[in-house]
């Protein structure tokens, strides 16, 4: 299998924008020549003041049917709480039919912020990925056979039938930040997703190699997934502004303890803003020097991933979407052929 061919893609800030302006600006992000957009499928935004939490998967119909070319999915979807696996092999099969070859699942085994809202039980980390593989095989028979009947660990379906399926079977990426998850994602799954911003020894160190190791366990090569980071990106003529808009975003630098057992985002903004604006900040590539950003970005080129969707935290994100298609894609493009 061929090296998969690196890509630059979007996030599109679900949590910052609302349904109809954030769909301009995933239409943006193909006129402008990125390779992709993705979204967050949450239920809760990470911010209760000036919040918001589209439904991803209509959102996402929208999309496709306002796109030609772009890479278009979900960063990351929970298959395993809020919906049945079989109601997700559903959708991602009528989004397949929608935008043939275009469309990639996303999934992860979920954060409590978005899943105890509705009276789920939020279990430990090893019963979580133990629901998330037994969904990813359950999808895949629904879009591979006909007349599913499982009788799983956590998922039951009886003579189940997917009618409406691309030719095609839509891509499963797997979302991952530790070693056993990781692991999971390089022997089953299409691609590896990350996020950015949390040092290099995580990625080079701990999930790289992670990679490497699952997909050598299952007889095939890390580069055969596509390996997508999320990077974190505030890039600004105005320093002082794209320091400043990383606050909307300060709880992706709350630590893991922090935020264990929040399920509410109120006091997930009451913790977001107690801190300093530096640590904020921390999680992003924060620059006002083209040459300079796309160094760094590029950075994550040079670990191997093949994948990077820029995720901006400005309000303003039609500029960010011109400024990074002007000034930093073409030299992260000069990069690759240094």
């Amino acid at each position: 299998m061929a090296v998969h061919p690196v890509r630059f893609g979007y996030k599109a800030s679900a949590e910052q924008f609302d349904p109809r302006e954030l769909l301009d600006l995933g239409i943006l992000a193909e006129e402008l020549g990125f390779d992709s957009v993705f979204i967050s499928d949450h239920l809760q935004p990470w911010r209760h003041d000036g919040g918001h939490a589209p439904a991803a998967l209509p959102w996402l119909g929208a999309l496709a049917a306002r796109t030609a070319r772009i890479l278009i999915g979900t960063s990351v979807l929970t298959p395993t709480f809020r919906y049945h696996p079989a109601t997700v092999a559903q959708a991602f099969a009528t989004l397949g039919c929608l935008a043939e070859g275009r469309v990639i699942l996303g999934v992860g085994s979920g954060e409590s912020l978005n899943e105890v809202a509705l009276g789920t039980e939020w279990p430990a980390g090893r019963d979580r990925l133990a629901r998330l593989r037994e969904a990813i095989a359950l999808i895949r028979r629904l879009w591979a056979e006909d007349r599913v009947t499982a009788e799983g660990d956590y998922f039951t379906t009886r003579n189940v039938t997917i009618y409406d399926r691309p030719q095609r079977p839509v891509p499963i990426y797997v979302g991952a930040s530790g070693p056993v998850a990781t692991r999971f994602a390089g022997r089953a799954a299409d691609g590896f997703i990350t996020t950015g911003g949390k040092g290099r020894e995580l990625y080079t160190g701990t999930l790289l190699p992670a990679v490497a190791e699952g997909a050598a366990a299952a007889g095939r090569r890390a580069d055969e997934l596509d390996l997508m980071i999320e990077v974190k990106v505030s890039f600004d003529p105005d320093r002082e502004r794209a320091l400043a808009d990383t606050r909307f975003w300060g709880a992706l630098a709350l630590s893991a303890e922090e935020k264990t057992g929040i399920e509410d985002p109120l006091e997930m903004q009451r913790r977001a803003d107690a801190l300093p604006l530096a640590r904020a900040a921390s999680r992003w590539i924060v620059s006002d020097d083209p040459d300079e950003h796309a160094t760094r970005v590029g950075e994550y080129l040079d670990m191997g991933f093949r994948h990077l969707v820029f995720h901006a935290p400005g309000p303003d994100q039609r500029a960010f979407l011109h400024r990074y298609a002007d000034e930093i894609l073409p030299r992260l493009r000069k990069h690759l052929d240094a």
